[in-house]
């Protein structure tokens, strides 16, 4: 079998490249995501899968664990595709989103940003990497196992969703559906390498006040921005001390594990005023295990605990808002991960290394509200993922279909 698998691969390798291109050729921006999961569902239905197509709706806009900036979901349909098992076997979650970042200035890009474009056996476009080529490898395993004849005792359930880039709208969809299953995998670009633990992170928004005053006469009032770098340096302490409790060796080769970014700061109106207030935008890394209100207490008391009188009289501002990623966690003695390294090894020829992912993904989702637990493991770079000149190795991402073929047949048992 092993070897009729690698054959399908080699003969099959320019399809996957087309469909790939497919894929990336579509602006799927949240919000426009219609188009790349029409050929998605084509692609299900050549499959023989049994399709759903659905939109988030009220139940998951109302949902507490939903975060997105939009409940308007009419132009971003998830696609569901379940290839049944003759029974007795386990099932599987296959799940992959569809949505991109938006491609940032064109000019950095030495091809159009969606072109699709092929050089050196590297497939160049916005989502290529993240993670088109990943879904991209799961969808070719499914047309490797039904044109090889393999039947499988357990389920099959792909799930093509949208909106992860904003906190799992799509998946929390899909859960509130009922899809479910004993495992899944994730194809987000881990360069083959398998994260069975993940960071959550929240958004948060801080007001920094102060007293306004003439820049001339600046002493008589209080510099907002001035008390933002206490707040600053705070935060730093805060994200230090944090990761100092972190003793996983799966984070050994992350500088820190889990950060705190600020991301955005605004302040002031006018060049001779002293600013009377300055907002901080950033994102807060979740431990695996932890409360996301473990962690915004956290945040909250060392913001209380800033040694300055100003402050203490004038609290700063503490928001939470936006998207969020719940941490996720699966033992690295999970049957799963146990086949998925045999099979990496059998077919690359090289040792599985597993690590803690520097990110979130739906992950979190799938292992805490689906009792799905959920390894992330797929094709791509995983320091390409929103940058400008994006691609996947096109030979990678065939390995991993290899991979992904040998391990749900394993998993859910071959009839």
């Amino acid at each position: 079998m092993q070897e009729m698998v690698k054959k399908w691969m080699e003969n099959n390798k320019e399809y996957g490249t087309e469909l790939l291109q497919r894929l990336v050729r579509c602006d799927s921006v949240q919000g426009n995501e219609a188009r790349v999961q029409e050929i998605v569902e084509a692609e299900l239905q050549r499959l023989e899968l049994d399709v759903d197509r659905f939109v988030p709706g009220e139940e998951t806009t109302s949902h507490p664990s939903f975060c997105a900036n939009r409940t308007d979901f009419s132009n971003s349909p998830n696609v569901v595709g379940v290839r049944k098992g003759s029974g007795g076997g386990r099932s599987l979650i296959l799940n992959g989103h569809v949505d991109v970042v938006p491609p940032g200035n064109r000019e950095d890009w030495r091809a159009d940003p969606y072109s699709g474009e092929v050089i050196d056996g590297k497939l160049y476009g916005r989502g290529s990497t993240d993670m088109k080529g990943g879904n991209t490898a799961m969808l070719l395993a499914l047309k490797c196992m039904k044109e090889l004849g393999i039947s499988l005792k357990g389920d099959v359930i792909y799930e093509s969703v949208v909106e992860e880039e904003s906190g799992g709208t799509g998946t929390l969809a899909t859960i509130q559906k009922g899809y479910k299953a004993d495992a899944a995998l994730i194809p987000e670009p881990t360069n083959m390498k398998v994260f069975p633990k993940q960071q959550g992170s929240m958004w948060f928004r801080l007001k920094i006040n102060g007293q306004s005053a003439h820049g001339g006469t600046r002493y008589e009032g209080v510099s907002a921005l001035e008390k933002s770098l206490r707040v600053i340096e705070a935060i730093q302490t805060l994200e230090r001390k944090r990761n100092e409790t972190i003793t996983d060796p799966l984070y050994k080769h992350i500088p820190i594990p889990v950060p705190i970014n600020l991301g955005t700061i605004k302040g002031g109106d006018w060049p001779s005023s002293v600013p009377d207030q300055v907002i901080i935008e950033g994102r807060m890394g979740v431990i695996p295990g932890e409360a996301l209100t473990d962690a915004q207490k956290a945040m909250a008391n060392a913001l209380s605990s800033i040694e300055d009188e100003w402050i203490k009289q004038h609290p700063v501002d503490l928001e939470w808002f936006g998207a969020r990623w719940l941490p996720g966690e699966v033992s690295v003695e999970h049957p799963l991960l146990s086949i998925l390294k045999h099979n990496y090894e059998e077919s690359s020829g090289q040792e599985l290394k597993i690590e803690a992912s520097p990110w979130g993904t739906d992950g979190g989702l799938l292992t805490q509200l689906a009792e799905t637990p959920a390894l992330v493991f797929g094709p791509g770079e995983t320091a390409l993922a929103h940058f400008s000149n994006e691609y996947i190795d096109i030979d990678q991402m065939m390995l991993a279909a290899e991979v992904y073929v040998h391990t749900i047949v394993e998993w859910c048992g071959k009839e």
